[in-house]
């Protein structure tokens, strides 16, 4: 009974250590790329400007004993569209407006303090993040791409590849949407969390982008 007691107890430690990934495919990630080197690639088309007020990056992070759920403000950016799809593109996002949305009053301070301090985004020295379009090839559906980008977090650049979908295109708008999850540590977000409550190591993005001509 004793080595059942004990067992189950180190299976609650276990289980109280470890935090599930939120859910999203995760990019895949490697070095940086020359942007000079596929210019002529994907600067193909016509520019489009992002609208920021209509489009929409909404982050996930999970934890042991839940999850939260906030924005990032994208500043600025542009997109270059071909023949109703995405060619290329260039985007800002100001790490200052990064904020939660599932908390109220002091618990909303205190967790947006924190995610802007150097524990996470370190916004003070790093206040914009950036994402610049090195390739863009078809996906397997109509309308669905598969991009990669050099994705630049507090200095760092690292190039993600993920799955994208244009879900509405005319002469003068486009619209597209992508879901995936990166692993923070690529970026130096290394905090942890509480020993009892830690931090899941990869954060999802869920991506609403607008554009017009």
């Amino acid at each position: 009974m004793k080595k059942i007691t004990l067992l189950s107890a180190i299976a609650a430690l276990v289980l109280a250590s470890c935090a599930g990934n939120p859910d999203g495919k995760k990019a895949e990630t490697s070095d940086s790329v020359e942007t000079t080197l596929n210019a002529d690639s994907v600067a193909t088309g016509t520019a489009y400007t992002v609208d920021t007020a209509a489009s929409k990056l909404v982050w996930t992070g999970t934890k042991v004993t839940g999850k939260h759920t906030g924005t990032v403000n994208i500043k600025s950016g542009s997109v270059q569209v071909d023949n109703g799809s995405v060619t290329g593109g260039n985007f800002v996002l100001d790490m200052n407006s990064i904020s939660s949305t599932d908390l109220e009053g002091e618990y909303k301070e205190k967790l947006d303090g924190h995610l802007k301090a150097d524990d996470f985004f370190g916004v003070a020295t790093h206040p914009e993040a950036t994402f610049a379009i090195t390739e863009v090839k078809p996906g397997a559906a109509a309308g669905d791409l598969v991009v990669s980008g050099n994705l630049t977090i507090k200095g760092i650049s690292k190039n993600i590849t993920f799955d994208a979908k244009v879900v509405d295109s005319t002469d003068t708008n486009v619209k597209a949407t992508a879901n995936f999850n990166i692993a923070r540590a690529d970026w130096g977000v290394n905090y942890e969390g509480k020993s009892d409550d830690l931090i899941s190591k990869e954060i999802n993005f869920d991506i609403t982008l607008v554009a017009n001509k």
